[in-house]
């Protein structure tokens, strides 16, 4: 259903029938793990301009594995990932 680099490409999907009959697929929530407990493979300062991707592609091989930086951050919105001085982890792979 996901991409294998997809934030969501483990979860586990389920059904729900309405009430006509029509059956909706759905993927489960995501419980967002706690930053603190990844193990780190670096603590990255962000420059004047960078993006969250390009941060993920230096540090992780694939700019597509932004989302991991913002779960070892505690970060709800990667957005908010991008301030000039703003310290990021940047977990291990396969964490």
């Amino acid at each position: 259903m996901f991409d294998s680099k997809s934030r969501y490409a483990d979860l586990e999907t389920a059904s729900y029938t309405t009430s006509s009959g029509d059956q909706i697929e759905y993927v489960r929530r995501r419980i967002l793990p706690s930053g603190e407990d990844m193990t780190l493979l670096a603590e990255v300062t962000v420059d004047e301009g960078d993006r969250l991707d390009l941060i993920a592609h230096r540090s992780l091989g694939s700019s597509l594995h932004y989302w991991k930086i913002a779960d070892a951050t505690d970060a709800m919105n990667p957005l908010e990932l991008t301030e000039a001085g703003q310290l990021l982890r940047i977990p291990l792979p396969g964490n």
